[in-house]
Order: C-alpha cells, then sequence, then structure tokens
C-alpha cells in the first residue's frame, strides 16, 4: 500500500468550503397572520349596518360581528348588548365566555 498524499492547508480548505457540510438549513420566519386593523367606535355606515343586517343573521356572536363588520371585540359585545335590549335579537346558549344569540322570531 502506497502513503496517502499530504494535502496543502489550501486544498483542505477548498475542500472544506465544498463540502455538504458546511451548508446549514435555513430557517424560515413562520407564517405571519395578517394585522385586521378592527374600529373601536361605530361610523354612521357601520352602525347602520349594524341595525339593518346583524337582526338578520341566523347566529350571533362577537366574534361573528367582528369579523364582518371589522370592530374590536368589546364593541361587538357592547352591540349585542344594545340589540337585545331592543328586542331586536335574542339568546340562545349563555356560556360565562361564548354567548350565542339569533334573530328575534315571533315564537
Amino acid at each position: 500500500m502506497a502513503p496517502k498524499e499530504q494535502k496543502s492547508k489550501e486544498a483542505k480548505a477548498l475542500a472544506a468550503a465544498n463540502s455538504s457540510k458546511g451548508k446549514r438549513k435555513k430557517w424560515s420566519k413562520g407564517k405571519q397572520k395578517e394585522k385586521v386593523n378592527n374600529a373601536v367606535l361605530f361610523d354612521k355606515g357601520t352602525y347602520e349596518k349594524l341595525l339593518a343586517e346583524v337582526p338578520k343573521y341566523k347566529m350571533i356572536t362577537p366574534s361573528i360581528l367582528s369579523d364582518r363588520l371589522r370592530i374590536n371585540g368589546s364593541l361587538a359585545r357592547a352591540a349585542i348588548q344594545e340589540l337585545v335590549g331592543k328586542g331586536l335579537i335574542r339568546p340562545i346558549v349563555q356560556h360565562s365566555t361564548q354567548v350565542i344569540y339569533t334573530r328575534a322570531t315571533g315564537a
């Protein structure tokens, strides 16, 4: 067996740089949810839409109002209380954190 040839330092460095171990996996930043800019106060158009359309929804929750009317959660809860006070909607399920309402029917 012949002895192995010694590589120069430059050759070793070049081989190390070109090796597969030198390249590491780059981690992705992950998917980021788009920031929604919900209103904190009613403007005239949103309030009219609340009074006209929301009592016709089959299921009404603060999260549904927040999503469809682009209002924040506390404003949605206050709006629901106002609609209940006017008799336009009625509660179905009352849980400590999630209350579900529906349109007020004659029955």
